[in-house]
């Protein structure tokens, strides 16, 4: 049959089908943006259901009303202490065409002004992959490195700003926390604190987006602290994604009001002009609101710390003990804590492909038992390489943040030697990517408390044992040195001291933080000991570096518990036990003087350093704990007596 044009018709009725694979229905979609709306799965929830039902929390209340909630809860963080309500807020991207339903709270009954006219759109807890997308809107500096890590760049500062930060000195903070010489802890008043608050508020509710995460710190679930994160760029959100800890679906619904709320405005500047502002840069802390406040700064480490800086308020006032350390895991269930300063080998010394990480720099220690407090890692990346460090070195990928790190325009592979941006190039990754982590980041109690100290003097032994008092003492004093080359100006070694190795994050006195290890260690049975990474046989520049074989054998044997039953020998000046042998480690090495030539010189330098522990110890001398000072002095008669 023709049709009226003359060609033939073609026969559509046929009975053979032929399928190649590759043929598929029409898209239901009347326009681009549904199209766009079909993409994109929504997800579901990963959590298992419990008791073959819903969770109680889902089951009171619709998603739509859940999801209202959620809302009022970031308006309410957002409130402006010049409008009686938060913004008004709509969930997603402004730039997405899914429609959206407003959430509008009562109109502001302070002051009408074109921002209650607006709304702010929330990009809640997005995923990694989700806060690439806007990363790379967002700015120029956002790439995909070869591995798929995202990297990017922190601004003008590429590292904390210690000088400007602030907490805030009220009736309460006056007489608990430690200030005055030697403290990190800088004061602001409440109102100077709220007139910051104000400032980072204005920009963040100027913004048509910002990015809102709620976690958890601390893996212990009886002590866990929540906190809500609301910043405004996704690198941040992702950065924080993966250094807190991930809440399941099922958890963010009954997520509720946090604990403790970030905001960070670190692309706003701070009124260098205002009241205890020594810069255009300013952390602000108040413990009485449970806040923090970034202005001026776009370091993520910020972050990080300021709430490890909390975690070191609120847990000690649980009898929980906070500590800068890192923390692994035998096979027998035998933890070990690793403290250490910049340098020391702390990192690589808690890295045992034989043992379970728990966490690389920040622990909790309560009657339950150690427990990481945070989600992820941030591991330095300068000279980072695959043989020397292949667990760090394979975490950096997608889902990966990579800060300031330079690389090849065409290839995007990283060269982690160049300094160009900044030494302190940094890697935030979550803790699952290291093949050996234990999930849950929590253990026993520890079985041994292990303190690093690269001694560039060459005086300290290879291995101590301490006893309490000493060490107290030596955590209190946080020891390391510095060698020429590390810092500019330096040329002789130069001895460093960082109390609870991490003064800079620590809230209340030393002694009170070592007072409760001391505690801790004696309850459950752990020793203390001192391990030093640093020279033998002369002084940096004389003697050699003690070869990191020994130094792992030493940590094997203090993990085995074959220190424990050695035999011991004590030290002049430090008064430190030191054992005879180790299997595997040369015996003369173990006593420092039998390494130098010059025994005048081992002397000379022994003393020298003594002094200089003696010195840094004057600061903490007139602390009283408790109604006496009878610990303060059994402690110091730990130090070095000549």
């Amino acid at each position: 049959m023709a049709s009226p044009n003359g060609l033939a018709k073609i026969d559509t009725q046929g009975k053979t089908e032929v399928y190649d694979g590759d043929t598929a229905a029409p898209v239901r979609a009347q326009t681009i943006d549904e199209l766009h709306l079909l993409q994109r799965k929504r997800s579901a929830p990963t959590t298992p259901i419990k008791d073959g039902a819903t969770s109680a929390f889902a089951a009171a209340i619709s998603e739509e009303d859940r999801s209202q909630q959620q809302l009022q809860s970031i308006s309410a963080s957002l409130t402006s202490l010049a409008r009686e309500t938060g913004p008004k807020l709509v969930k997603g991207d402004p730039s997405d065409p899914a429609p959206h339903k407003h959430y509008q709270p009562a109109a502001p009954t302070i002051v009408a002004t074109d921002s209650s006219l607006k709304f702010t759109h929330v990009l809640y807890n997005l995923s990694p992959a989700e806060l690439y997308e806007q990363a790379f809107g967002q700015k120029k500096s956002s790439f995909i490195t070869s591995t798929g890590a995202l990297a990017t760049l922190s601004g003008a500062k590429t590292g904390r700003s210690p000088r400007d930060k602030r907490v805030v000195k009220d009736e309460a903070t006056a007489q608990e926390l430690w200030w005055g010489k030697g403290s990190p802890n800088i004061e602001m008043d409440e109102r100077q604190f709220v007139i910051n608050r104000e400032r980072a508020l204005d920009y963040l509710n100027s913004l048509d987006k910002v990015y809102v995460n709620d976690q958890f710190l601390n893996w212990d679930p009886e002590n866990r602290i929540k906190v809500r994160i609301i910043t405004s760029r996704a690198y941040h959100a992702l950065f924080m994604h993966n250094m807190c800890i991930r809440p399941t679906d099922e958890e963010l619904e009954s997520f509720g009001t946090p604990d403790f709320t970030i905001y960070n405005a670190g692309e706003f500047p701070a009124n260098r002009y205002a009241n205890y502002m020594t810069s255009s840069t300013s952390i602000n802390i108040s413990l009485a609101r449970r806040e923090m406040v970034i202005l001026g700064t776009q370091y993520a480490g910020e972050m990080k710390k300021g709430l490890f800086g909390v975690m070191h308020y609120l847990m000690p006032k649980r009898g929980i003990l906070s500590l800068h350390s890192g923390c692994n895991m035998g096979k027998d269930g035998d933890v070990a804590l690793f403290f250490g300063l910049s340098g020391t080998g702390k990192t690589t010394l808690s890295t045992d492909h034989n043992r379970l990480l728990i966490g690389d720099d920040e622990h909790c220690w309560s009657d339950n038992g150690v427990s990481n407090i945070e989600g992820g890692c941030y591991a330095k990346c300068i000279d980072l390489s695959q043989e020397k460090e292949p667990d760090i070195w394979n975490a950096i990928k997608f889902g990966t943040v990579l800060e300031n790190v330079v690389f090849n325009e065409r290839t995007r592979e990283v060269d982690y030697s160049d300094k160009s941006i900044t030494e302190n190039t940094r890697a935030a990754y979550p803790i699952e990517f290291i093949p050996n982590a234990k999930i849950p980041c929590v253990g026993p109690h520890p079985k041994n408390v292990i303190l690093l100290a690269c001694d560039a003097f060459g005086v300290l032994p290879p291995v101590s044992k301490l006893n309490l008092a000493q060490t107290m003492y030596h955590f209190i004093s946080g020891y390391t040195a510095l060698v020429a080359g590390t810092v500019d100006g330096i040329t002789e070694p130069t001895a460093t001291f960082s109390a609870c190795f991490g003064a800079a994050f620590i809230m209340y006195h030393p002694t009170k933080y070592a007072a409760m290890l001391a505690e801790k260690m004696q309850k459950y049975g752990a020793t203390g000991w001192l391990v030093n990474t640093g020279w033998s046989g002369g002084r940096y520049g004389v003697g050699k570096r003690i070869r990191l074989p020994h130094t792992r054998k030493i940590i094997d044997a203090i993990h085995s518990g074959e220190l424990l039953t050695a035999n011991y020998k004590k030290t002049e000046v430090f008064g430190l036990e030191i054992p005879t042998e180790i299997n595997g480690v040369p015996s003369e090495i173990l006593d420092p003087i039998n390494t130098w030539t010059d025994k005048a010189a081992y002397k000379e330098n022994l003393l020298n350093l003594a002094g200089l522990f003696k010195k840094n110890f004057e600061v903490f001398a007139s602390y009283k704990i408790g109604d006496d000072s009878s610990l303060t002095d059994e402690i110091l008669a730990a130090g070095p007596n000549f």
